[in-house]
C-alpha cells in the first residue's frame, strides 16, 4: 500500500481548525490560492473582505466569540502590508492572531523583485513571532504558531509561505503538540506579605485587567472581591468580566480625563490597591505612576512581569490570577471596608457626570440605544470621542459585550468588528458604534456585509469634524484647522450598498430607526446628527 501525501498548506490548514478555527479573512492574490484552497477544505471558511486591515478586524471579533485566534490572510507586497495596521493592533490589544502571507520562492527572489520585500523584517516588531514555513516543517511551524499566539500574554503570529512550498506534497508527519501549561500559584515570601496587607486592609481597590479575559478567572476574581468588599475598576477590555450593574463595580476606566478625577482620588486614598489581571497599555499617561509603593500598599498579579513601568508594585506575583486570589485569600476573614463610603460616593458622582437625559446630543444617543436595544446586544466602538463616552456609559453584563481598539485605538475597526460578531452569533443584536471620519474609511465593508447576511446595525455621530481632535485644539486656543470636512448623506450610502438607512436628529426618531433595524433582514446605518460641540464637558 503506497504512502498518501499531503500538500503542506493543508498541514497549516489542519493544525488551525484543531485550534478552533472556523472562519478567515482577507483578499486573496495568486500567492495565497493554495492557502485559501486548503483553508476551505479543512473546514475553515474564508471571507473575502475589501481591505486586509478591515478583514483583520473581522476574524478578532469572530476570536471574541469562539475565543479561537483570529486568522488574516493576504498575499505579497502590498496585501500584507495593507494589514499592518490591524497586527500591530492584536500585538497592542493582545488579540491572538494568525497572519499569513504568500512569498515568493527564496531562489526567485533572487532576481525577481517585484512586490518582493522582507515580510519576517517587517512583522518581526509587531509580532510574538513570525516563520517562514517549509514543507516537512509545516506542521510544527503551524503548532509553534497557535501556541505561541495563545500563550499569554496573546499576540499576533505571523507565517511567511513560499509560493511553491504550499502545493510541495509531503509524507503525513507524526504530529507534535506543545501540552498547554498548567495554572501556577505563588509561594514564598512575597505571598506572606501579600496576605498580611489584605488582612490588614481597610480601603482595599482593586484594577481588572484583560488578562482575566484569557485566564478562566473571572469567577474566583468575582468570589475574591465579594469575600472582602473590594470595589473595583476595570480597563475597557475588562468591562463586563464582572456584570456591570454589580454593587462593587466603579465602571471602566482608560480614557476619560472626566471619570479619571472621580476614579483616581479613590484610589490615591486606598490602603490597598490590587491589580488583577491589570496590563496597563490601556489606559491614558493620567494613570501613570498614580500610587507610590512607598506610600500605598499595591499587589500586582500578572500574567507577565511588570517591565511596562505604568505603575511599580511592592509585590509582583507573574502566576495564574485564579491561582493567586485563592492562595492570598485562605483563611483571611473578611471585614468591613471604607467606612466613609467613599466608593458610593464616587459612583453616585460618576453617575452625575455621565447623566442619561440629555435631551439629543452624543450621550442621548448612546442612552437611547443603551435603553431601546437588548441587554443581550453586542457593541463595537471605533475611536474617537464618543468611544470615551461610549465606554464610561455603555453598561455590559458579560466580557466583551462591548468591543473596541483600546490599547492601539485604531480608527476605523468598528464596522469591519460588528461584521465579525454579526458572523459569529447571528441571533444576537449587533450595533457599530463610529464617528463620520472613521466609518468613512471603511464604508466599503458595508459590501461585505451585504454579501455575508444578518442585520447588523452601523451608528455613525454625524458632525463633520474629528471631533476629539478639534476639541482639543479649542482647546490649546489653536485656529480650526485639518479637522474639519464635508457632511456627507450616510443613510444614502447604506441603502446603495444594499442595506437600509436612516437619519435621525433626536431621540424619537433614533428610538424607530433602531427598533426597525431590529426587525430587518439586511444591515441598516443610522446616522445620527449632532453638533460638534456635544462631547465639551463630557468626556
Amino acid at each position: 500500500m503506497q504512502n498518501q501525501t499531503i500538500r503542506a498548506a493543508d498541514l497549516l490548514a489542519r493544525r488551525l481548525y484543531e485550534a478552533g478555527c472556523r472562519h478567515a479573512f482577507g483578499m486573496p492574490g495568486g500567492e495565497v490560492l493554495t492557502l485559501v484552497d486548503a483553508l476551505e477544505k479543512a473546514g475553515i471558511t474564508f471571507h473575502l473582505a475589501k481591505h486586509e486591515n478591515a478583514a483583520g478586524f473581522m476574524g478578532e471579533a469572530v476570536h471574541h466569540r469562539d475565543g479561537a485566534p483570529a486568522i488574516l490572510l493576504a498575499t505579497l507586497g502590498p496585501g500584507a502590508m495593507n494589514g499592518i495596521n490591524v497586527v500591530a493592533n492584536a500585538q497592542q490589544d493582545r488579540v491572538p492572531m494568525i497572519v499569513l502571507t504568500g512569498c515568493v520562492d527564496a531562489d526567485e527572489a533572487l532576481t525577481y523583485t517585484h512586490q518582493v520585500m522582507d515580510h519576517q523584517e517587517v512583522f518581526r516588531p509587531i509580532t510574538k513571532g513570525t516563520f517562514r514555513m517549509t514543507a516537512k516543517g509545516a506542521d510544527i511551524v503551524a503548532d509553534k504558531a497557535v501556541s505561541l499566539a495563545m500563550q499569554q500574554r496573546c499576540g499576533p503570529v505571523h507565517i511567511d509561505v513560499p509560493i511553491s512550498v504550499a502545493d510541495t506534497q509531503v509524507a503525513p508527519p507524526r504530529l507534535r503538540r506543545l501540552a498547554p501549561a498548567a495554572p501556577v500559584a505563588p509561594c514564598g515570601t512575597e505571598v506572606e506579605q501579600a496576605r498580611k496587607w489584605l488582612a490588614a486592609s481597610e480601603r482595599p481597590i482593586a484594577i481588572i485587567g484583560l488578562d482575566v479575559l484569557y485566564d478562566g478567572s473571572a469567577c474566583v476574581t468575582r468570589a475574591f472581591l465579594e469575600h472582602f468588599g473590594i470595589p473595583f475598576v476595570t480597563t475597557y477590555k475588562a468591562k463586563g468580566v464582572i456584570p456591570e450593574d454589580h454593587p462593587l463595580c466603579l465602571g471602566g476606566a482608560g480614557l476619560s480625563p472626566l471619570a479619571d478625577s472621580h476614579l483616581v482620588p479613590l484610589v490615591e486614598r486606598a490602603d490597598l490597591v490590587l491589580c488583577i489581571g491589570y496590563d496597563p497599555i490601556e489606559m491614558r499617561p493620567g494613570w501613570r505612576e498614580i500610587w507610590d509603593p512607598a506610600t500605598q500598599n499595591v499587589i500586582d498579579v500578572a500574567a507577565a512581569p511588570n517591565d511596562h513601568y505604568m505603575h511599580q508594585a511592592g509585590v509582583n506575583l507573574v502566576a495564574d490570577t485564579a491561582a493567586t486570589l485563592e492562595v492570598l485569600a485562605k483563611g483571611i476573614p473578611a471585614r468591613p471596608t471604607w467606612s466613609g463610603n467613599e466608593p458610593d460616593e464616587a459612583r453616585r458622582a460618576l453617575a452625575a457626570a455621565f447623566p442619561n437625559d440629555d435631551e439629543w446630543g452624543p450621550a442621548a444617543v448612546i442612552a437611547e440605544t443603551r435603553a431601546t436595544l437588548p441587554d443581550t446586544t453586542l457593541a463595537t466602538a471605533d475611536s474617537g470621542a464618543h468611544r470615551i463616552l461610549l465606554s464610561q456609559m455603555w453598561g455590559c453584563s458579560e466580557p466583551r459585550g462591548l468591543i473596541q481598539s483600546s490599547a492601539l485605538c485604531t480608527m476605523g475597526c468598528a464596522v469591519p468588528m460588528a461584521i465579525g460578531l454579526k458572523l459569529a452569533e447571528p441571533d444576537r443584536p449587533v450595533i457599530s458604534f463610529s464617528g463620520d471620519a472613521g466609518f468613512l474609511m471603511v464604508a466599503g465593508e458595508l459590501s461585505t456585509a451585504a454579501e455575508l447576511g444578518g442585520n447588523p446595525t452601523f451608528l455613525v455621530f454625524v458632525d463633520a469634524s474629528l471631533a476629539l481632535i478639534e476639541l482639543k485644539q479649542r482647546g490649546r486656543q489653536m485656529t480650526n484647522r485639518g479637522v474639519d470636512f464635508g457632511h456627507h448623506d450616510f443613510a444614502a450610502i447604506g441603502r446603495a450598498f444594499g442595506g437600509n438607512g436612516h437619519t435621525v436628529r433626536n431621540r424619537t426618531e433614533l428610538r424607530a430607526a433602531l427598533e426597525a433595524a431590529q426587525s430587518a433582514d439586511r444591515f441598516t446605518v443610522i446616522a445620527a446628527e449632532i453638533d460638534r460641540e456635544g462631547y465639551d464637558g463630557r468626556i
